[in-house]
């Protein structure tokens, strides 16, 4: 009943003996390769989600305050507000690249020597 079933029927591994008892993590935050991972994530996603809120809400903004120029045709019958309607979705996918490529660049690393300094802390503890 208290068993963790899993998706490829393999034995569920519980939470705790995955990643330790909670008293062999604690302290990792407190370390400086923790507190540069989260500095260099929050440097990153911090200007990406203004970025994405501003451009986000320009289009109604744009739309409401400069009818006649988001009513420009560009092509055919397709104006410009259609055009940065579509544009946000490149915009989207876009950042999501640049998040997938700082992830594998940057955060992996980090994560890497946060997971070793875990693991000299667990070793200390033993």
């Amino acid at each position: 009943m208290g068993e963790i079933s899993s998706a490829r029927d393999r034995p569920a591994v519980p939470p705790e003996a995955e990643a330790g008892w909670d008293d062999e993590w604690e302290g990792i935050e407190r370390t400086e390769e923790f507190k540069t991972l989260v500095r260099a994530r929050w440097r990153f996603v911090l200007p990406a989600t203004v970025f994405f809120l501003v451009y986000y809400f320009l289009l109604p903004i744009l739309n409401g305050t400069q009818t006649a120029f988001m009513r420009q045709e560009v092509i055919g019958h397709i104006n410009v507000a259609y055009l940065f309607a579509l544009s946000e979705f490149v915009m989207a996918w876009l950042l999501a690249w640049l998040y997938i490529r700082q992830a594998n660049n940057v955060f992996d690393g980090l994560v890497a020597r946060v997971m070793e300094r875990a693991r000299q802390i667990k070793g200390g503890r033993s």
